[in-house]
């Protein structure tokens, strides 16, 4: 007999009861937020532990906690290179790009961009992160409410609403920390709510430990030991390498992680959230992989217990719903709930962040009362709020332009990177040069995609690979200004 999930009436109380926290926290923090430097980065005072925490919460969306079980089940281990590239890559973004941020005293990483390149060239690229959020953040939302809708009776609508509204108004009302502090317990229930389900399904399947791993073999998803590079297929080694730049990318130049790290007292601070974030990283990615193929044995043993339909990133909330008590089943959704509204919160408190802080503050000409600009980042928070519930709502209808959209942040999120490495590291590297890096790598990326259709885990490192190359070498044939004094790694100084 196939099992049925149902919501319940606990568990929406312990939903409802976590909303009411949420709210709480926002609120608590709302009388604090008289300036940008405290709306923005906490006051440049969090814990580093809250920030290692909330770097985790922030870009592991609820996306990513019920995929990685799902393809783990459906296909193999492999993303657990995710979490290993991402330790590798965290001494190369302590030594590359946060002295920086923290000697130029920086609300945004695209101010480093400034510095180094001009203001063109720091509205270029906060302008393509703004763009890239925005997609980013309907989608967020979506995907976990569609997973669970599926195997709940909670409305998808409803889902969405909620999670979109809440998170909006306890970010608009308590600024980044309100955020870093909601992210905390999300963090907390996430994790306590995996370990939970790892150690049922010990419990549930036969021979435990053995017995998952005999099934996993069997299945041939632990065979991921092939370091042949296929660019039309996944491979470990594939996996590493674009996980080593999608770290660099993400920790290393995007806002929402590096508005993180700034909100430390110290650069000493920052250098522990890193190492401690990519340790919370490898740990929950080795996590969350282990419960995908504890679920693989599970309904291999009992294959009457999974209905047709049920896969991919419906398999962790179905589990949780059929498998867990009561009580249990409701915190843990809303754990899913909790990484959807956390990375929401991240997005739309950067991206206004980012508005403020390099656009509108830039092109002002008169300087601006703190409290406005406060007001300000405020309305903006909830415009960019009801914005993305909007995206959301509609997704399926816009689901080919999002499509779309998904591949030209593809294009660009390589070229970032590489425009922030260039000016690290090459001291004749000039915008136009890197333009003109860039204007050769869109079409050379549209045919890798769309004509030769290279396996996705290639884009980010070709996009990269090209436009550095090419950027570079423009800069030497085009020329220009050499780069400012200590804005460069060679001639950094150490005061």
């Amino acid at each position: 007999m196939q099992e049925t999930a149902s919501f319940g009436a606990l568990n929406y109380s312990i939903c409802l009861i976590y909303i009411a926290v949420m709210f709480g926290i926002g609120l608590s923090f709302a009388k604090k937020q008289t300036s940008t430097e405290e709306y923005f980065l906490a006051g440049r005072r969090i814990p580093w532990f809250i920030v290692a925490i909330s770097m985790f919460a922030s870009l592991s969306s609820a996306s990513s906690y019920m995929a990685l079980p799902g393809l783990a089940y459906m296909e193999n281990i492999s993303y657990i290179a995710l979490g290993v590239m991402y330790v590798v890559a965290a001494p190369f973004l302590i030594l590359l790009f946060y002295p920086f941020y923290r000697k130029l005293n920086v609300t945004t990483s695209y101010e480093y961009i400034g510095r180094r390149f001009g203001q063109s060239g720091r509205f270029i690229v906060s302008a393509l992160f703004i763009f890239m959020r925005l997609i980013w953040l309907g989608i967020v939302i979506y995907s976990p409410a569609l997973a669970l809708s599926v195997v709940t009776n909670i409305n998808l609508y409803l889902a969405i609403i909620l999670m979109g509204l809440l998170a909006t108004a306890y970010t608009a009302l308590g600024g980044l920390a309100a955020v870093l502090w909601t992210d905390a317990l999300q963090f907390l229930i996430l994790t306590i709510g995996a370990i939970w389900i790892g150690v049922s399904l010990l419990n549930n399947v036969p021979d435990g430990w053995s017995g998952i791993i005999e099934v996993a073999h069997s299945s041939g998803n632990l065979d991921v030991f092939s370091w042949k590079i296929n660019l039309f297929e996944m491979s470990v080694l594939a996996l590493a390498i674009s996980s080593f730049f999608g770290g660099m990318q993400d920790y290393g130049t995007d806002q929402v992680t590096v508005q993180r790290l700034l909100a430390t007292k110290t650069f000493v601070g920052m250098v522990k959230a890193t190492w401690a974030n990519s340790i919370i990283t490898l740990f929950m990615v080795t996590l969350l992989t282990f419960l995908g193929i504890g679920m693989l044995a599970y309904f291999q043993y009992f294959p009457d217990k999974l209905p047709a339909g049920i896969g991919g990133d419906k398999l962790l909330p179905f589990y949780i719903i059929s498998q867990l008590p009561n009580g249990i089943s409701g915190l843990l959704v809303t754990a899913i709930l909790a990484a959807a509204m956390s990375s929401m919160d991240s997005g739309i408190n950067s991206v206004s962040t980012v508005i403020i802080n390099d656009f509108i503050k830039p092109l002002r000409r008169r300087k601006s009362e703190e409290i406005k600009d406060v007001k300000l980042a405020r309305i903006l928070t909830v415009c960019l709020g009801t914005f993305a519930v909007a995206i959301a709502c509609f997704v399926d209808q816009l689901g080919h332009i999002l499509k779309a959209a998904a591949v030209l942040t593809s294009l660009f999120t390589g070229p970032i990177l590489s425009l922030f490495l260039m000016g690290i590291l090459m001291k004749c590297a000039t915008l136009r040069g890197w333009l003109a890096g860039v204007i050769l790598n869109i079409p050379i990326m549209l045919w890798i995609m769309l004509i030769k259709e290279v396996h996705f885990v290639y884009f980010l490192p070709f996009s990269f690979g090209i436009t550095f190359m090419f950027g570079s070498m423009a800069s030497l044939l085009l020329g220009g200004p050499q780069a400012p004094k200590n804005l460069t790694l060679w001639d950094r100084s150490s005061s």
